[in-house]
């Protein structure tokens, strides 16, 4: 096997472990010698062992002069757990291939320096890209101090999500739908308005056939008109946070918050703007954020310049109809300039629709601004 293909591996087991270990980084390891795989990680949850001292662990004494493959730059530091670049000069391996540096910090190139400094081989850049699509969300995190956000939508081929009754079930199949429980799965929070609170009554929960960590659940409703007997409410799987405005009332916040997993978060303002939600949910730890909301949800965010992830399900029908609805509204661009610029990464099948994942581009035209 060559370089590459064994970090693929490695990439695979930290790509098994996403959503699982927020706010860290998911990680995966992989220990070679003469050809043979000796060891394999991934760092599972926070606070738990990295996934170089997994790998290294199996490999036991073989470890000895084998290299080490690692999707993210070993710590160096002591947080929860030891620096692994102890382990990684205890066991005596002799080459180490990281696929990027972690930008975080705590770290930033101080364990690649110190592996180098104990004489040791140090390679990077091997599977970059894989190592750019991976990290992005946390690597916006450490650059802004606000979530990554990711835009979902699912929609016809002629960009519809629902009729002019506002009938939309179901405009994709079961396998894009169970697809989208794996995104929520994913992601640190979900977000939608108070309009698709009230329209679907939905619980915006992880619904995996083998179970699923549920994203806390954010609602934009600037006048707290979310119903106390609505599905996301009564439900107690996963913590609410509802944003509102200065002049939303107290007798509806008392209400809403007699719930134990519901918080009401009220911004300084009289309405609720998009920088301030993020501002507010970076403050509180939140990393990834993905957003499931109506026309006017998803326009606010487009307009705000805060999408940074678009997945796009496009079913094989054609709906048709001025008044059928698409997914983002706001107000009419009139010139072509005003369009926000992405870049498509990843195009894929699912059943019988499409999943297009695209990412916004940078004023330098690179694909992954956030690097």
């Amino acid at each position: 096997m060559e370089i590459e293909q064994y970090m693929q591996l490695a990439f695979s087991l930290a790509q098994a472990a996403v959503g699982q270990t927020s706010p860290n980084p998911p990680v995966g390891a992989v220990i070679v010698k003469n050809g043979r795989i000796l060891g394999m990680g991934a760092h599972l949850r926070a606070g738990d062992r990295h996934a170089e001292r997994i790998a290294l662990d199996m490999a036991g004494a073989e470890a000895y002069g084998g290299d080490l493959y690692v999707t993210l730059e070993p710590c160096s530091h002591t947080g929860k757990t030891p620096p692994c670049t102890e382990a990684i000069l205890d066991a005596g391996v002799k080459r180490v291939y990281i696929a990027i540096q972690d930008p975080n910090p705590l770290v930033a190139g101080t364990g690649i320096r110190l592996l180098e400094n104990a004489g040791l081989g140090v390679f990077t850049g091997a599977c970059k890209r894989l190592a750019l699509e991976l990290y992005q969300p946390i690597f916006h995190f450490l650059r802004t101090n606000q979530p990554h956000v990711t835009l979902k939508t699912a929609m016809t081929m002629d960009g519809k999500i629902a009729a002019a009754s506002g009938h939309s079930k179901w405009v994709t199949s079961p396998e894009s739908r169970l697809d989208v429980q794996r995104l929520r799965h994913a992601h640190d929070a979900i977000l939608c308005g108070s309009g698709t609170i009230l329209h679907d009554d939905p619980l915006l929960t992880a619904r995996l056939p083998q179970g699923g960590l549920h994203p806390i659940r954010v609602i934009l409703d600037t006048q707290l008109n979310t119903p106390v007997g609505s599905q996301i409410i009564r439900n107690e799987e996963a913590p609410v946070w509802i944003f509102c405005g200065q002049p939303a009332s107290a007798e509806r916040e008392a209400q809403l918050s007699a719930a134990p997993h519901t918080e009401i978060i009220r911004l300084p303002d009289n309405t609720i703007t998009i920088p301030a939600v993020l501002q507010a949910l970076g403050a509180r730890g939140v990393v990834t954020l993905l957003v499931e909301g109506g026309a006017a949800v998803n326009a606010s965010f487009l307009r705000a310049g805060a999408v940074d992830r678009m997945i796009t399900y496009i079913a094989p029908k054609l709906l048709g109809g001025v008044g059928s609805l698409s997914p983002i509204g706001g107000t009419d661009p009139l010139l072509m300039s005003d369009a926000e610029d992405f870049a498509f990464i990843k195009t894929e099948q699912i059943g019988p629709d499409v999943k297009l994942t695209a990412v916004r581009k940078g004023t330098d035209g690179h694909v992954y601004r956030n690097h």
